[in-house]
């Protein structure tokens, strides 16, 4: 398992437990930044800021290209791969398109339903061709 994948994760479950207990992101990483048995990689922090910082856009888009679906209607987990599958696309250029959406779906098979790494895919390969036009 690469070093970005490992950090990826961790982004993950930091997005995924902020949401859930409504906490704010900042806030649960400097809880979590601390842990020599779970370090926080520079990558995942990068992650999380990214994310957070984007996350109307992010959404925006989400909403828009995911048709039927609405943000509120999603698995908690399904959001937070989006994003950051998303945030890696639009954000990152140290990541190729078809990288960041093949990890994002690796994340949702590991993490999410039997229908969530289609869905993640299918959504991220629609906004990714798009990108140049948004």
């Amino acid at each position: 398992m690469s070093a970005r994948y490992r950090a990826r994760r961790r982004a993950l479950e930091l997005l995924f437990e902020a949401e859930a207990r409504n906490l704010p992101e900042a806030e649960l990483i400097k809880l979590r930044e601390n842990d020599e048995e779970y370090p926080l990689r520079p990558y995942a922090r990068e992650i999380v800021d990214g994310v957070v910082t984007h996350r109307a856009q992010l959404d925006e888009l989400i909403s828009t290209y995911a048709h039927g679906w609405t943000l509120e209607r999603m698995p908690r987990v399904d959001r937070a791969v989006l994003r950051i599958g998303l945030w890696e696309i639009l954000y990152n250029d140290d990541v190729d398109d078809p990288v960041a959406i093949d990890e994002a779906v690796t994340l949702a098979k590991e993490y999410s339903t039997d229908d969530s790494p289609a869905f993640v895919n299918a959504l991220l390969d629609r906004i990714s061709k798009l990108k140049d036009t948004l």
